[in-house]
C-alpha cells in the first residue's frame, strides 16, 4: 500500500503521556518503544505542513474512572502532575500544534479524543477529511478515537507500528484492531507513506 499525505490529513498522537509509559503509574506494555516511530510521523506532517493533534488524559484527582472511585484503573494522568506530562523524547512540534485535554471533568470518562472536547471542532476548522492515528492504548483510547473519527466521517489510517495496547485480556489491541477495520480504517505504516 502506498498512501500520499494531503493537505486534508492531520496527524492525531494518542496519550502518550509518562504515567503510559515503563514505570508510571498505568503502563502500557512497550509503550516506550514507539516513542521514536511516533516522532518519525510527527516530523513528517510537520515537514509537509500539516496539523497535529496530541490528546491527553487530564484527570482531577477524583476522576471516575479511578479505582478509589470505583472505576477500573489506578489513578493516573492527573491535571499538573509529572505522569500527565507527555512522554520522554516525544517530538512536539512548536508550529501548527493543537493539544486536547480530556476526562477533564471528575464525572465524565472519556477514552475517544472527541469525547467532551473541541477536536471536532479543531479538524473542521482546518478542512481535515482524513486523520492518520497512532499512540496508546490501541485497544481504549486509539480505538475509541478511531471509530468516534469513523462516527463523525472522518476517513481514518490506522499507523500500525506505532501503537501499543493494554491488553488486560489477552488479544484485545487484535480485536480491537479488527473493530477499527471493520468499520472502515486501513492500516499503514511509515514507509507506506509517500
Amino acid at each position: 500500500m502506498r498512501i500520499r499525505i494531503t493537505e486534508t490529513d492531520a496527524l492525531i498522537v494518542v496519550d502518550m503521556q509518562k504515567d503510559f509509559m515503563p514505570g508510571g503509574a498505568l503502563p502500557v506494555p512497550g509503550a516506550d518503544t514507539i516513542v521514536p516511530v511516533v516522532n518519525k510521523y510527527v516530523e513528517r506532517f510537520a515537514q509537509t505542513g500539516n496539523p497535529v493533534y496530541l490528546t491527553r488524559d487530564w484527570h482531577p484527582d477524583n476522576h471516575i474512572s479511578f479505582s478509589s472511585n470505583g472505576g477500573v484503573w489506578p489513578k493516573h494522568c492527573r491535571q499538573h502532575t509529572e505522569g500527565a506530562a507527555f512522554a520522554k523524547g516525544l517530538a512536539i512540534p512548536s508550529d501548527n500544534r493543537f493539544i486536547v485535554s480530556k476526562g477533564v471533568s471528575e464525572d465524565f470518562d472519556a477514552y475517544s479524543g472527541f469525547q467532551g472536547t473541541i477536536l471536532e471542532s479543531l479538524l473542521r476548522e482546518r478542512g481535515v477529511k482524513r486523520v492518520f492515528v497512532c499512540g496508546v492504548a490501541t485497544d481504549y483510547c486509539v480505538k475509541h478515537t478511531v471509530l468516534g473519527a469513523e462516527n463523525l466521517g472522518f476517513r481514518t489510517v490506522l499507523l500500525e507500528d506505532a501503537l501499543r495496547g493494554v491488553d488486560v485480556k489477552p488479544g484485545d489491541s487484535a480485536r480491537a484492531v479488527d473493530a477499527m477495520l471493520e468499520r472502515g480504517s486501513v492500516l499503514c505504516t511509515f514507509e507506506d507513506l509517500v
